[in-house]
């Protein structure tokens, strides 16, 4: 799998600000077959920083109720991944 496959897209919410301007923590939703390993490496490749820590957590789907059922939401994977102190991921930077 290529680099650009396993990060799918960072996760902009304000627990995620929070812990970005905190603790030196970002969020991403990475690809449903990506391990600690893989997520570690292609943020290393891609964007030219040192991964201290890498937690992976399974995310299901919400429920939603219709007038047909109940209806389920996509599973995803997110990755929280801790930078070493000084590094930063520039595309962050002023949202």
């Amino acid at each position: 799998m290529e680099d650009n496959q396993i990060i799918l897209r960072p996760m902009l919410t304000e627990k995620t600000s929070l812990a970005r301007s905190s603790g030196n923590k970002y969020y991403f939703e990475v690809h449903k077959k990506a391990n600690k390993v893989m997520v570690k490496q292609a943020l290393e490749n891609l964007f030219d920083v040192n991964v201290v820590k890498c937690n992976i957590s399974n995310v299901q789907g919400k429920s939603k109720r219709t007038r047909f059922g109940i209806r389920y939401g996509k599973n995803w994977k997110k990755a929280l991944v801790t930078l070493k102190e000084g590094d930063r991921f520039d595309f962050f930077e002023g949202i």
